[in-house]
C-alpha cells in the first residue's frame, strides 16, 4: 500500500542523507521525496512516498524517530489529507491545430501554458498524481519532449499538524 510520510527534521547539513541512508540500509524504496524549509528556519519538512504493508511502514516510522535530526514523523495517509504534485510538460507545438489542442487540454485540466516559443509549449499541471497521469495519457499521440514532476507534497486536514 502507498504511504505518504511527513517528516519534520532539523534544518542541518546531512539530514537528508541520513534519512535516505536509512531507507537504503533496510532495503526500503522511496517513490518520491520533497524537502523544503518551514516557517521556522531551523526546521525542514520532508514529504516521502513509499510502499509497504502496515508492519513495514510502522518499522520505517520507528527507525525514522530514532534519527537525531528527526523531530516528528506523521503518516498522513492514516488521516484525511490533501496532496498535490506539480508537473511541467514540454511539447512540440508548431502547427496551429496542435497549439489549439494543447490549449484546450490545458483548459480541461485546469493547467497553465507557462512558456511559449515558436516551436514549443510548456504546460504546468498541478493536482493529484492520477490527474497528472491522465494528462500524460491524453498526450500519448503527441510524445512530450520533456516531463518534470515534483513528487508529492501533502498536509493533513483539520486539527492534525506537524508543529512541535
Amino acid at each position: 500500500m502507498r504511504h505518504i510520510i511527513s517528516i519534520l527534521v532539523e534544518n542541518e547539513f546531512g539530514a537528508l542523507g541520513r534519512i535516505a541512508g536509512l531507507f537504503t540500509a533496510r532495503g526500503y524504496n522511496i517513490d518520491s521525496l520533497t524537502v523544503a524549509p518551514t516557517d521556522d528556519s531551523t526546521l525542514s519538512r520532508m514529504t516521502l512516498v513509499t510502499q509497504g504493508d502496515e508492519q513495514t511502514v510502522e518499522q520505517i516510522r520507528k527507525q525514522l524517530n530514532k534519527l537525531l535530526d528527526v523531530v516528528k514523523v506523521l503518516d498522513i495517509t492514516e488521516a484525511r489529507h490533501i496532496e498535490r504534485e506539480l508537473m511541467l510538460v514540454k511539447v512540440q507545438a508548431t502547427a496551429s491545430e496542435s497549439r489549439e489542442e494543447f490549449k484546450r487540454l490545458a483548459d480541461i485540466f485546469d493547467a497553465c501554458v507557462v512558456d511559449v516559443t515558436d516551436k514549443t509549449y510548456t504546460i504546468e499541471v498541478i493536482g493529484r498524481g492520477s490527474k497528472l497521469d491522465a494528462f500524460l495519457e491524453l498526450l500519448s499521440d503527441q510524445t512530450p519532449m520533456e516531463v518534470v514532476r515534483s513528487g508529492v507534497i501533502g498536509i493533513a486536514r483539520g486539527d492534525k499538524q506537524m508543529r512541535v
